[in-house]
């Protein structure tokens, strides 16, 4: 008996644990007993957790939002611990409650994982548990109920009875008309989603007046709101009933007073003009969009100005060079010369995108003059937004056309006070660079791009490394060799020393696109002679460059030139010089056995070595092989080395293959 009881205490022992960790002071420790609820779940049963867990959560939802926010989530998983599908309507009284609280983010978790878990009822509990869950939420005294009610709609609608989705069209009928404003808001964000469940008939009976209602409303907060749901109705019905039910409704929020709801049809007037077709777009949204181009406000113009070339794309073949040019570029030309640079700003990330539809003769004539214009401008992010966007227009007509507007706005920026513009100008250069050809860029931008590598800016000096590493990639190694590395190499005897590790920088990326030649004549003399210079950090520098072009030398020249270097600051009187030094040593030495090894290796040896090979796990070679005798030199940490015998009659297995990990 005694065992019994005992036994019985240990399966109270982790609901006791819940209840007490949900009652301490501590927000915490409550948190994570919420978080807990699974594993809780799973010790107590399927059953007691419908009968004992579930009651105790429903009567304690009185908390931090915090811990309630960590409850609604965790009930929506929850289906499974109760039992399946056939027991989630245990999970809907907690839920009701949390979807009442005042703290939106809780309400909207609550409402979510109400959601799922309806979803998983079968039709019949469906209208047995959750409809009536959702009557009770739309008839609540509090908004907060009536607001989490609009959420629930489209999970339950399509799959009651008629008779109940009559109900639920006139409850929805009633929160688009309460007299609360969030209730309505709430009303006009999920119309969109359950007119997608609606059956045609009831949309245009129903759901439309609610639509029209809402757009109307005093509160600009629910209209703009009503924007969103105009996407979603458009797309459902034909082409007619778009014309007669919806289209005056557009017109209207796109002259609406409020200029946030301009906003909101500025934003969604692709989609909008998507979901109506090419015919109303020509007929009508054409001047809606001229009447927002010119808008007051100039949030709104900007807004639509991003729109421009999406726009323009979407207009129907047959017409669109001809609506472009008649329709929307007059407006655009006003937007060039702005007051607001927002707008101007914003226009100039797309105006480039007009080209490919217009054609070259368009766009020499029509648009070429605007780009000038933004070219020059004032606002740093215009011209900037135009030089990054030049691909479009070298596709169409050249870049030559534009070459002499470029070279003044280019060097602006170049010279930028804001560190981010001249960012922003660095990353764009090899493509300008490829565009404007070598001869030009040689001629009129080289010297920016050295410029560059003195900037007072870190990141500005780490970029233009960069930058000159993709330059060599355009030009070739040859074009190196003659018009950059002689300025790089020249900076290795500037006073600053944080000119000279930019150049040890520059040679670190330079060695890995100009190959073995030049980084043995022209890189590694520069690098050495670093290695004497008087401050510390040029010194680790050079170790650390050393150990990044190694791989680009030969043996023989890392034995010659590179190990004494590096022996002579491995003694370094600094640690970190010494510190670095050392590991260049032991990286170079792992590199150079792993090359021995794979020069050694006869192909027969299989895949599966091959395989360690280039996962880099061998760190040591065999020391005999199957091949003819010969002596390798191997970097090591000695003064002169290490070497790999390879005796002709000795033979290695596969099997006896050192590994860094372990045995192959």
């Amino acid at each position: 008996m005694a065992a019994s009881d005992k036994s019985v205490d240990d399966s109270l022992y982790p609901i006791a644990v819940l209840i007490d960790e949900l009652k301490n002071e501590d927000v915490q420790l409550r948190l994570n007993s919420i978080k807990k609820l699974s594993t809780i779940a799973l010790a107590l049963g399927e059953e007691r957790t419908r009968s004992e867990l579930i009651p105790f959560l429903t009567e304690t939802i009185y908390d931090e939002d915090e811990v309630l926010l960590a409850l609604a989530d965790q009930l929506g998983n929850f289906t499974s611990l109760v039992g399946g599908p056939e027991f989630a309507m245990y999970l809907i009284p907690p839920l009701e409650s949390l979807a009442t609280v005042e703290e939106t983010v809780v309400r909207d978790k609550a409402v979510e994982s109400l959601r799922t878990v309806a979803a998983e009822h079968s039709a019949q509990d469906l209208e047995i548990h959750v409809v009536p869950t959702l009557q009770r939420l739309v008839s609540g005294d509090w908004f907060t109920s009536r607001t989490s009610a609009c959420g629930l709609f489209s999970v339950c609608y399509p799959r009651v009875t008629q008779p109940v989705k009559a109900e639920l069209r006139a409850n929805f009928r009633k929160l688009c008309q309460d007299e609360t404003p969030m209730v309505r808001r709430a009303a006009a964000n999920k119309l969109g989603e359950f007119a997608k469940v609606v059956e045609t008939e009831y949309l245009k009976s129903d759901l439309i007046p609610n639509f029209v209602q809402l757009a109307q409303d005093d509160q600009d907060s629910v209209r703009l709101l009503a924007v969103e749901a105009c996407v979603s109705i458009a797309q459902l019905l034909p082409q007619d009933d778009v014309e007669h039910l919806v289209l005056p409704t557009l017109r209207q929020c796109s002259n609406d007073s409020s200029w946030r709801v301009r906003y909101m049809v500025a934003e969604k007037f692709v989609d909008l003009q998507k979901a109506v077709g090419p015919e109303i777009t020509r007929v009508d949204l054409v001047s809606a969009f001229q009447y927002l181009l010119k808008d007051a406000e100039a949030e709104v113009r900007a807004a639509v100005a991003t729109k421009v070339k999406d726009f323009c794309a979407n207009l129907d073949k047959a017409n669109q060079v001809q609506i472009i040019l008649s329709s929307i570029l007059p407006y655009v030309r006003d937007l060039v010369s702005d007051p607001n640079p927002h707008v101007k700003s914003a226009l100039a990330s797309v105006i480039m995108g007009l080209s490919p539809m217009l054609g070259a003769y368009q766009t020499v004539e029509q648009l070429l003059p605007l780009f000038l214009i933004q070219l020059k401008d004032e606002c740093p992010e215009v011209r900037l937004n135009i030089i990054s966007n030049l691909d479009c227009v070298n596709d169409v007509i050249g870049i030559q056309q534009l070459s002499q507007s470029l070279l003044p706005a280019i060097v602006e920026l170049a010279e930028d006070s804001k560190w981010r513009v001249r960012l922003a100008i660095i990353e764009y250069m090899p493509a300008l660079a490829g565009q404007l050809g070598q001869e030009f860029f040689d001629q009129k931008l080289r010297g920016l791009c050295m410029g560059w590598l003195n900037d007072h800016v870190y990141a500005i000096r780490e970029a233009a490394t960069l930058n000159m590493k993709k330059l060599v990639e355009q030009f070739g190694a040859p074009w190196a060799e003659q018009a950059i590395i002689p300025m790089i190499l020249v900076m290795s005897r500037n006073k600053n020393y944080l000119h000279r590790m930019t150049c040890l920088f520059c040679l670190n990326v330079l060695a890995e696109v100009c190959g073995t030649d030049i980084t043995t004549k022209l890189l590694l003399p520069t690098v050495l002679l670093l290695a004497a210079d008087p401050v510390a950090n040029v010194r680790f520098n050079v170790a650390k460059t050393l150990q990044k072009i190694s791989p680009f030398l030969e043996a023989s020249v890392i034995d010659a030139q590179v190990k004494p270097t590096l022996d002579k600051l491995n003694v370094d009187s600094d640690v970190d010089v010494k510190h670095f030094a050392a590991q260049a040593i032991a990286g170079i030495a792992a590199e150079m056995e792993l090359n021995v090894f794979r020069t050694a290796v006869p192909p027969c040896m299989g895949a599966k070595i091959e395989a360690a090979m280039d996962s880099k796990l061998i760190v040591e070679a065999p020391a005999t092989l199957t091949t003819g005798p010969t002596d390798v030199g191997i970097l090591g940490g000695g003064d002169d080395g290490a070497l790999i015998n390879q005796d002709r009659e000795s033979r290695i297995e596969l099997e006896s293959t050192t590994l860094k990990n372990g045995n192959l």
